[in-house]
């Protein structure tokens, strides 16, 4: 693999230089902020502690991919999510489930599958393109918000906002592409931003969740 290879996947994106996505690459600015806002209020939960850090190497990792867009910096931009993601189910399924770590784990690596499955039919619907790769979270997310709904139906409601958040932004990441010819900024920087406020609204959700569950475990 040439992980150098410059990678051109975006509307805004007209050159190879640093700055050639400047809209993209500054709205990233968003996942820090909402990483620096949560710090404070998660103190004294490690899962939501460590979640507000991924949320802030999202950040990071997709300025590299909208400043160098090459591989590797596309590696940096989408690693961190998956882990944003294993980390969150984990802490839904000990938490929210109230299962043992061990199968809290376990359960968690089913998204592997889940995300085989169900990738390839999201590729069928038309305009999803490649965004369909992202369209299993917001699925699941649905899931668990249903299946919670009697159980902890708080929890249940803010999840299931956090699902119709992510929707939305995988639509407008998904019309980057076909909008570019009559808006050259493309719709990317809108993915950006709200999936900061999705994700901080995730992190948020669980918080909530932790506080109103004295026998959680912290």
């Amino acid at each position: 693999m040439d992980w150098f290879r410059a990678v051109d996947s975006y509307c805004e994106r007209v050159g190879t230089e640093y700055w050639a996505e400047p809209i993209n690459a500054l709205t990233n600015l968003g996942f820090v902020v909402a990483a620096a806002l949560l710090w404070s209020r998660v103190r004294g939960l490690p899962l939501a502690r460590a979640l507000t850090v991924v949320l802030a190497v999202i950040g990071v990792g997709s300025w590299l991919f909208h400043t160098h867009a090459q591989v590797w910096a596309g590696v940096a931009d989408s690693v961190p999510i998956l882990v944003f993601v294993l980390i969150y189910i984990f802490a839904a399924n000990r938490d929210f489930w109230r299962m043992p770590q061990g199968r809290a784990f376990a359960v968690m690596l089913l998204f592997f599958p889940f995300a085989a499955v169900t990738v390839p039919l999201f590729r069928l619907l038309p305009g999803l393109g490649a965004s369909a790769g992202y369209a299993p979270v917001p699925l699941l997310i649905a899931i668990y918000a249903v299946l919670l709904r009697h159980r902890a139906p708080q929890t249940a409601r803010r999840l299931g906002i956090g699902a119709a958040i992510l929707c939305v932004s995988i639509l407008f990441r998904s019309l980057d592409d076909p909008l570019c010819a009559v808006w050259p900024l493309g719709t990317h920087f809108v993915w950006h931003l709200l999936n900061a406020t999705m994700l901080g609204w995730m992190i948020e959700t669980y918080r909530r969740h932790m506080l109103a569950e004295p026998t959680s475990r912290r």
